[in-house]
This record gives C-alpha cells, sequence and structure tokens, in this order.
C-alpha cells in the first residue's frame, strides 16, 4: 500500500529519485538510539536478559514458597492436593524451603495437634488445677441475676 502512494507521488514529481537522506550507514559507523556502539548495546542487553532472567528466578522461589506452605497446609488438614502446586516446585527446582514468615504458621498449629490425647489431658487438668471454683461459681450466679434482672419472662 506505501509502495503504490509512494510511486503515484513520484509520478507527480515528475519521476526524479530523491537522494537519500542522511549518512551512508556503514556497520563500524553506525550508532544506535542512545548514543551507544554496537559492543557497547550488545552489552547492555545482555545485562538486560541476565537482570531478567534473576528476577524470574526469585519470582519462581517465591511461587514454590507458597506452593509448599498451601501443600503444608492442606495435608495438615487433610485436604485434597492441588497438582498446581507440585508442578510450580518441580519448576523452581523441587528443594523449596517454607520462606520464613510463613514458617511458624505451619509449624505452629502443627506442634499443638502433636499433642497427644494423655499430654493434653495432662495440660488441661494442670490448668483445671488453678481455677478457682467457688470464684467462677460465684462468678456465673452473679451474671444469671444480672440478666434475670433485664428480662422480665425468668
Amino acid at each position: 500500500m506505501a509502495s503504490f502512494f509512494t510511486a503515484a507521488l513520484k509520478s507527480f514529481k515528475g519521476g526524479e529519485e530523491e537522494p537519500p537522506k542522511g549518512p551512508p550507514k556503514d556497520a563500524k559507523e553506525a550508532t544506535l538510539p542512545g548514543g551507544m556502539s554496537c559492543e557497547e548495546f550488545e552489552e547492555y542487553q545482555r545485562q538486560l536478559l541476565e537482570e531478567k532472567i534473576e528476577r524470574d528466578k526469585a519470582f519462581a522461589q517465591r511461587k514454590a514458597g507458597r506452593a509448599a506452605v498451601r501443600m503444608h497446609l492442606r495435608s495438615k488438614h487433610r485436604l485434597a492436593q492441588d497438582e498446581r502446586d507440585d508442578a510450580q516446585l518441580h519448576v523452581a527446582g523441587g528443594a523449596v524451603e517454607l520462606p520464613q514468615e510463613l514458617a511458624p504458621m505451619v509449624h505452629g498449629e502443627e506442634e499443638e495437634e502433636e499433642e497427644d490425647g494423655s499430654a493434653a489431658a495432662f495440660a488441661f487438668l494442670s490448668k483445671l488445677r488453678d481455677v478457682e471454683l467457688p470464684a467462677l461459681r460465684d462468678r456465673a450466679l452473679g451474671s444469671v441475676g444480672e440478666v434475670k434482672e433485664k428480662c422480665a419472662l425468668m
């Protein structure tokens, strides 16, 4: 389409050829945007590519860390595993640690569940020993009295 208009424009001018604009471009003398030489531009492009690869690796590690947390929580609560989480772990290299800021969330709850029945019962009894039953009874009766005063039906 552009060549059609160019040819039509040349026919209006009388078929004169325009001299080329600008100096001829030699490979050695060519400058790229920003006044860089070819070597500088190639170095710049290589650095950009390396930085992009580093960012992609860090992003994949973060995604894999989150997938590891989801997998731990699903196994802890006996939920079905998601294949996408496994895929994210494999993309990141398979050996992914839990993120430091998310590890207490997973491990703290696991430790509470690991207490077996006898240890939990012993902990409950030791806490029950510290409760003052007469004070608890008085407090409960006082609350019931307050409710009776507020409610005419009782």
